[in-house]
């Protein structure tokens, strides 16, 4: 290596590592995959999201040889694929354990025990935020929303769900995984567990070939389909065996009496009792503005009849 390539900057969040392509056996492997996943786009560079998937599902984290061969692949540079890898969370930029945990920090989970949740495991396994066990098997990260508000607190294993988190359930998760037991832990809802890499691959547009992954995936769960119940005044479970609660009436009756009061379902909120809204959409009589000529001439006419 020359003294300037020596003295080059390494990039952005990466770890020290030569640059250089990859062994022939691995380029034997991987090319064939990334000749596929190209030629599913009608602009090749289309291509990249899935492609540094590919090369995190070979390192286990997108290395600079990845963007290197990304680049190569593509006919990019590597500052324009660095680019993309380090604003993409879902790339990790240390190598990743085989088994990625993501602890929700946003608002809904942080509230309802999400941040102690992220403190607890931080002391129990030893590591920081972006950190990975000296074993291998374990990595932490604190991550954004999940979607999954409904089910709060969340943690992620390789971006498969385990709902309705505490900070005790977390850790003897956690300490399954490490336990060699990994592919025996069941998320609460979805496809059971593969390894980080193999996860990697399925993003990248491969079949999932875990027996049973499409049935397993399932449909909303309670919580999610919640609203759509209320909606259309059906019983929800509760302590009491569930309440029925009746859909908003839109078109409440004006001689509304005080003892409607004391009954909240009968009584329509402000909002539910006035009209309509009239907008440029809803009523052709008072348009947004001018939208042709004629138009126009019918705004220049009204204001001369008010002149006079």
């Amino acid at each position: 290596m020359t003294t300037e390539e020596s003295a080059a900057p390494t990039l952005l969040g990466l770890p020290e590592m030569p640059a250089s392509v990859y062994p022939a056996a691995v380029r034997a492997r991987l090319d064939p995959d990334a000749q596929e996943l190209i030629e599913r786009y009608p602009q090749s560079r289309s291509a990249l999201l899935p492609l540094l998937h590919l090369v995190q599902a070979e390192e286990g984290f997108v290395s600079r040889t990845g963007i290197r061969y990304c680049a190569e692949q593509l006919g990019l540079t590597t500052a324009e694929v660095t680019a993309v890898a380090t604003f993409y969370t879902m790339y990790r930029r240390r190598p990743a354990g085989e088994y990625h945990v993501g602890v929700c920090t946003n608002t809904l989970c942080a509230v309802l025990g999400g941040d102690q949740i992220f403190a607890e495991l931080q002391q129990h396994l030893g590591i920081g935020n972006n950190e990975t066990t000296e074993d291998g098997t374990v990595s932490l990260e604190h991550i954004e929303c999940n979607a999954a508000c409904d089910y709060a607190p969340v943690v992620m294993v390789n971006w498969e769900f385990f709902d309705d988190q505490t900070p005790e359930s977390a850790k003897q998760l956690v300490d399954e995984l490490r336990s060699g037991r990994g592919g025996e832990v069941r998320p609460t809802r979805g496809a059971r567990l593969c390894s980080f890499k193999e996860t990697a691959r399925i993003l990248a547009g491969f079949p999932d070939q875990r027996p049973g992954a499409v049935d397993e995936s399932g449909a909303g769960g309670a919580p999610s389909l919640a609203g759509l119940r209320l909606a259309r005044g059906e019983t929800l479970p509760g302590p009491a065996g569930g309440t029925r609660v009746v859909a908003p009436r839109r078109n409440p009756p004006l001689d509304s009496s005080p003892a409607d009061a004391a009954n909240p379902a009968a009584t329509p909120s402000a909002h539910d009792a006035e009209p309509p809204a009239q907008t440029a959409a809803a009523d052709p009589a008072h348009p947004a503005g001018p939208v042709n000529g004629a138009s126009h001439q019918g705004q220049e006419d009204d204001q001369e009849g008010a002149a006079e």
